[in-house]
């Protein structure tokens, strides 16, 4: 059986994600349930894990699933039924590694760095991704922008038209369109001012392709 503050959170939190399909703040929940502080939040938050009544989405901030909700009458808990479909909230957060900076110029050293990027879920699609900032402008013509965060799906293949990462001769690393030019491969900008870059494939290393971009103003 629940705790009465146990079964008021979980309800709470049910009754929002069904309602706005956004999972609660902790500041939120502390309010509607009359906690003095979140670390009650994070305790009764846990105790509904333990229990099998929540489960936290990985790598997303504040968001939560309803797995299952208790049987009042009998005082027990309801098997799944199966868990509460919610749509993927607008406040869905996913931490994505931010790696540097990376040219869409000449290029430069990328792949580098420890921090992380707070990104939207609804900007990436499935597979692994991560960040880079843009240093340069030899994409603006794309729409990518000096500053920019450009949201990168690993991968190492590429088909003609695409925007990658591409790493040269494994040093440095640059972001643009790929062609196959006969035996060669060619890096197109998309700016008037720069020349495409031909390489041997051996000197080419695809490291994902452009998924997305943030803009922070």
């Amino acid at each position: 059986m629940l705790t009465r503050k146990q079964h008021e959170l979980l309800t709470y939190i049910h009754d929002k994600l069904a309602e706005t399909g956004v999972s609660p703040s902790f500041e939120e929940m502390k309010d509607a349930l009359d906690l003095k502080s979140k670390s009650g939040v994070h305790r009764l938050i846990s105790a509904l894990e333990e229990r099998g009544f929540l489960r936290r989405l990985p790598n997303r901030a504040r968001a939560l699933e309803v797995v299952r909700m208790p049987d009042v009458k009998a005082g027990i808990a309801s098997q799944p039924t199966p868990p509460v479909s919610v749509p993927s909230a607008a406040n869905d957060v996913i931490e994505l590694p931010l790696h540097g900076r990376i040219a869409a110029g000449m290029p430069i050293e990328a792949l580098e760095g420890q921090s992380s990027l707070p990104v939207p879920a609804a900007l990436l699609g499935p597979g692994e991704h991560y960040a880079l900032e843009v240093a340069g402008d030899s994409m603006v013509e794309e729409g990518i922008l000096d500053g920019d965060y450009a949201l990168i799906r690993k991968t190492d293949m590429a088909r003609d038209g695409e925007i990658v990462v591409a790493l040269i001769n494994d040093e440095e690393a640059t972001l643009k369109t790929f062609r196959r030019e006969g035996t060669m491969v060619r890096l197109d900008p998309a700016n008037r001012n720069y020349d495409p870059q031909r390489y041997r494939p051996d000197q080419v290393r695809i490291q994902g392709r452009l998924a997305g971009l943030l803009r922070r103003y």
